[in-house]
């Protein structure tokens, strides 16, 4: 009896053991499983994490078939392509034009029927890598079109050079004077002596002319830290001198415009037609670094100068151009007065005031001028040419 109930509680004992260890075998499988997936759910969504390719590297799969700019290859020249069709119908057709053509699209069945009927292949391209892959070829398309001597003027204002003519009268003059005491080759000395006289009145005459060029800068056309067209903005694009240099009406000066003038426009245009987003991209560095753009003044007179846009411009009503010149077509500005004092004179010799302006009502040639007495009035009528007028 006691080795029954001795082999019953051991059976028990037994069939407890078993079900605790399938018990635990399950619960540990379970959770197996359900990590396995959890990894295998994470993989899977890793996969559908696209990476965006470079335009770059996307072009390269489509150079095989087209260029920019360089003709037709299999496929059409992809020049300009962005004026020819929208982005959301390059979309369609790059990624499956064969569904497009079959669709009855009638420019996509024309350029099908123009390249041969040679199929497009299919892409699996987003939106975000059709338009950089766009904005690509746009680029590179400006850079064919773009001109490497945008900034060069027409016509040079800066003087001739002398130099050749002056080292010719001097050559002339010492060989005159060695022929006279060493050579004595000319039989007459009356020669030597008329050269002598020729090469000094040339001499002199290129030394006047070079005096009078210093401290002058007639045909100056530096260059500048960034790129700018002057025949660009203000000539093709018609921009008004007053829209960057705000000074002029109110001011001594007519001011270099701010950086703020120019990203009014440069917010939105980020790149040029010569130059890319080079030149641009300059511009944005000097207003995140908080750095005036160091531009280079063209137009310099002495200290003892005065001058006064406003009264100019704004009183006497001159024209930019009468002493910028045709800004409209220059692309680097350049000095085409030497902006000496008798080029000022001459000015107010010749101009006449208008005096129907309010702001020369207290004149006295004022009466005189409505009364029919005097036809015109200069600046040099009305004390334009007095010393103190300019100088201090």
């Amino acid at each position: 009896m006691r080795n029954t109930f001795k082999k019953y509680h051991i059976l028990k004992l037994l069939f407890f053991l078993v079900y605790i260890f399938f018990t635990i075998n399950s619960v540990f499988s379970k959770n197996i499983k359900n990590a396995a997936d959890t990894l295998l759910i994470q993989d899977s969504s890793k996969q559908k994490i696209k990476v965006t390719q470079l335009p770059q590297e996307i072009f390269t799969t489509c150079s095989q078939c087209h260029t920019i700019g360089k003709g037709k290859l299999i496929g059409p020249d992809l020049l300009d392509i962005e004026e020819k069709y929208s982005i959301l119908w390059l979309s369609d057709f790059i990624n499956n034009s064969d569904s497009l053509i079959k669709s009855g699209d009638t420019t996509a069945i024309k350029l099908f029927k123009s390249n041969e009927r040679i199929p497009m292949p299919k892409h699996s391209f987003d939106s975000t890598e059709i338009k950089n892959l766009i904005n690509f070829i746009t680029n590179e398309g400006n850079k064919l079109k773009a001109n490497p001597n945008f900034l060069d003027n027409p016509k040079s204002f800066l003087p001739q050079s002398n130099n050749w003519l002056f080292i010719l009268s001097a050559l002339l003059v010492f060989l005159s004077i060695l022929d006279i005491f060493f050579i004595k080759f000319l039989r007459f000395k009356i020669i030597n002596i008329v050269l002598i006289l020729i090469g000094i009145v040339f001499i002199s005459k290129i030394a006047y002319q070079e005096a009078t060029y210093l401290g002058r800068s007639l045909g100056y056309e530096p260059d500048q830290p960034i790129k700018f067209s002057h025949k660009q903005h203000a000539g093709d694009n018609k921009i008004d001198c007053i829209y960057c240099h705000t000074g002029v009406y109110e001011s001594r000066y007519a001011s270099i415009p701010p950086e703020s003038i120019c990203l009014n426009c440069h917010n939105v245009i980020t790149n040029g037609t010569n130059t890319g987003e080079d030149e641009i991209n300059k511009l944005h560095e000097y207003v995140d670094n908080k750095e005036p753009i160091k531009w280079v003044k063209v137009y310099n007179l002495p200290d003892y100068v005065f001058f006064s846009h406003a009264q100019h411009v704004k009183v006497g009503k001159i024209e930019c151009d009468k002493c910028h010149g045709d800004v409209k077509n220059m692309g680097r500005i350049q000095q085409i007065t030497d902006l000496s004092m008798g080029w000022c004179i001459n000015c107010h010799r010749q101009t006449k005031v208008d005096f129907d302006n309010k702001y020369y009502s207290n004149y006295k040639q004022q009466k005189d001028y409505k009364s029919g007495k005097i036809s015109k009035v200069t600046v040099e009528d009305i004390g334009g040419n007095n010393c103190e007028k300019c100088h201090y």
